[in-house]
């Protein structure tokens, strides 16, 4: 997790908050979490039920809980090309916000080395 200690978003005042922390880099095929000395007990830190759409891996999963938090529909195909990492064009952009295309996107993009195709 080495770059994300000093992210801002994560921290207060230059100290990581966390309560888990699983991340993903762009070029890899699974979630990774640090080592933790949990206390007794079926889920002590609360990973389990805090991050079960991610750690299910399944498009489906995240699809369901983004339609229930955001209420609205949102286009399963589309949420799965982003699981798989294929470059955001302005069509797939457009599938999840019509009001937005890969240009907007582009400083967040860069950040965190997802693939674009801006066509």
């Amino acid at each position: 997790m080495d770059p994300w200690n000093a992210e801002p978003a994560f921290s207060f005042e230059g100290t990581l908050e966390a309560t888990v922390c699983l991340w993903r880099r762009h070029d890899e095929e699974q979630w990774h979490a640090g080592e933790i000395d949990f206390p007794d007990g079926d889920d002590p830190d609360g990973a389990s039920r805090l991050f079960k759409v991610l750690v299910e891996g399944a498009p489906a999963a995240y699809h369901r809980f983004a339609e229930d938090y955001y209420e609205t529909a949102i286009d399963l195909e589309a949420v799965g090309e982003i699981f798989a990492l294929r470059p955001l064009t302005n069509e797939l952009v457009r599938r999840l916000n019509a009001d937005r295309v890969v240009t907007d996107l582009a400083e967040d993009l860069a950040e965190i080395g997802y693939p674009s195709r801006p066509v």
